[in-house]
């Protein structure tokens, strides 16, 4: 598997939450062998070893595939587009960025979220932060009838981040949008070819689930669908090495993986967790542990369905997540996937049992 190749498809395609089919595209371009690829109602993609018989406990490895963009609410006299926001975006981050519109051709067409000149801006204008709907999307367009007509643009279309992937091979750093969570749908990929058909104590099943970034809806399926034993989900976390004190700084770039303790809508198996962190210590893979207070991921809905589900986050560092640009170590995906690897790997009958309310052991 190309990884770097993988990682860019993913990243380039236009996906915002309920509009992930280019994403799903790439993704099976780079699923690995013996694996049987299905999608649902919702737009989940399941990926299943094609000789599981059913008879060993499932473990669910999952990362959403859609990503924070906008939709087209209205188009204006002068033929730009006025816009809502999927998923959680500052306001200060969406002007003068290029985006692309999906028409109602199928092709994603550029354009520009307009940023008013300070030339014709007041003084109250130029000390505060428009809001969104005082936003628009510029496609070149002079007309409604234009922007309808000749372009092709349509009320409810998706927009995405117009954002080129790249990577600084002396640096080890890649450039890109979407890495939450499109690094999560690659390390799924990424994690099952290594496994291949080994024997395991586990089925392992990909779950690429849909609309996460609008209230992790897809997991909800996702879960009720595969009902698993264990699940690892992966997600594209934001960093705070940047941005908070050194010694609060708890998900870095280049210092591996980041397992997460608590947030807004789960604590972490304690069980699981442990498990995974004593066995990076274990293995030298470098990884780091996090306590937040808000944010969320799949991990929330899967971990509550079912019976209760032990549930563990690997996430990889992102910085400036939900907005146009992102920056990520791939290092960190890599120990992410190697440590994903050595869990499942290691993972036997009675450990799982110990996991789901058996005795310690």
């Amino acid at each position: 598997m190309q990884t770097l190749e993988m990682i860019s498809a993913l990243s380039n395609a236009c996906g915002p939450s309920g509009f992930e089919d280019d994403a799903l595209r790439a993704v099976r371009q780079f699923a690995p062998a013996g694996y049987a690829l299905a999608g649902d109602a919702l737009n989940n993609l399941y990926l299943r070893r094609e000789n599981a018989d059913g008879a060993k406990p499932v473990l669910q490895l999952d990362a959403h595939s859609d990503e924070v963009g906008f939709m087209v609410q209205a188009v204006r006299p002068n033929g730009t587009l006025r816009f809502i926001a999927l998923g959680g975006w500052v306001n200060s981050n969406i002007p003068a960025h290029r985006v692309r519109v999906r028409t109602r051709f199928g092709t994603w067409i550029p354009g520009v979220v307009a940023a008013k000149p300070p030339h014709f801006m007041s003084e109250a204008e130029k000390g505060r932060t428009p809001e969104i709907e005082d936003m628009s999307i510029d496609i070149g367009a002079s007309s409604a009838e234009e922007a309808i007509q000749d372009f092709g643009v349509r009320i409810g279309a998706p927009v995405a981040p117009d954002v080129q992937f790249s990577y600084d091979e002396a640096h080890d750093l890649m450039f890109g949008k979407a890495f939450d969570n499109r690094l999560g749908c690659a390390a799924v990929l990424a994690t099952l070819e290594r496994l291949g058909m080994d024997e395991l104590a586990v089925d392992p099943v990909g779950a690429l689930a849909a609309q996460e970034e609008v209230g992790t809806r897809g997991a909800e399926v996702t879960a009720r669908t595969v009902k698993p034993a264990l699940a690892i989900a992966f997600e594209g976390s934001p960093a705070d090495d940047t941005v908070v004190e050194p010694y609060l700084a708890q998900t870095a770039i280049h210092k591996g993986p980041m397992l997460r303790h608590i947030d807004k809508r789960m604590i972490t198996s304690p069980r699981f967790q442990r498990y995974a962190l004593d066995l990076a210590g274990e293995l030298g893979i470098p990884a780091q542990e996090s306590v937040r207070s808000g944010g969320s991921t799949d991990g929330a809905p899967i971990h509550l369905s079912n019976d209760g589900v032990p549930t563990i986050v690997i996430g990889l560092p992102v910085r400036y997540i939900h907005s146009h640009w992102g920056i990520a170590s791939l290092s960190d995906f890599t120990h992410a996937v190697d440590l994903a690897e050595a869990v499942i790997r290691r993972l036997d009958a009675a450990t799982i049992a110990a996991f789901r309310g058996g005795a310690l052991a």
